[in-house]
């Protein structure tokens, strides 16, 4: 059976910019917990231009074969990436995320609170404790609203389309993340504008 190798359009078209503006962080760091890897593009580009830094990915079930597959293809074409780790089984509701107890430097999500239901986001943000380091980094990538706001007209419609779907998706609130990640002793040290409205929220575990 063949299997389809996942793409993503947006990924491709943000990568560069979003590596620019993380790299500072992750070049700091040597290990890292990639939260719904997706298509694995964000894993193959990112890992290539942070050689020291060994990256874990990992997804949702259904999302496994296509992340193997990703791989796969990129080392066939001769990527490399012996810094990239085959995905973990992880979904955000599990109580224990890393069987091995191990505790990374940094954790990585993009495009993925605004697909989480309310009650998955704080499920996300209460796992981070268990699996990381003081002084880890958490950088969070996607569309937010400022005190209830839409940053632009096309998040606002991206919004009515994610809550039309009847599973709880929609974009976040800035300040109610922010205390999310407060609560689990992460301050938030940056937040960058990105392309296509989107942010890129940069955390760091104080306590």
């Amino acid at each position: 059976m063949n299997i389809v190798i996942p793409f993503s359009e947006a990924c491709e078209r943000n990568k560069d910019v979003i590596l620019e503006t993380i790299k500072p962080y992750l070049e700091k760091v040597n290990t890292l917990l990639e939260v719904g890897s997706g298509t694995a593009q964000h894993a193959i580009h990112f890992s290539q231009a942070l050689s020291s830094l060994q990256w874990q990915t990992s997804d949702q079930h259904e999302y496994l074969e296509g992340i193997h597959a990703a791989l796969n293809n990129a080392k066939l074409i001769g990527h490399g990436l012996d810094n990239v780790l085959y995905p973990l089984e992880l979904d955000v509701n599990q109580s224990v995320w890393v069987k091995s107890g191990q505790r990374f430097e940094a954790v990585y999500t993009a495009n993925t609170l605004h697909i989480m239901s309310h009650d998955d986001v704080e499920q996300f943000f209460a796992g981070l404790g268990a699996i990381t380091r003081i002084g880890a980094y958490l950088i969070v990538y996607g569309p937010f609203k400022y005190q209830t706001k839409f940053t632009s007209e096309s998040n606002a419609n991206f919004d009515a389309s994610l809550r039309s779907r009847g599973v709880g998706s929609a974009i976040r609130d800035f300040e109610v993340v922010n205390k999310l990640a407060h609560a689990q002793g992460f301050d938030l040290l940056k937040d960058y504008s990105m392309p296509a409205n989107n942010q890129c929220l940069v955390w760091q575990r104080a306590k």
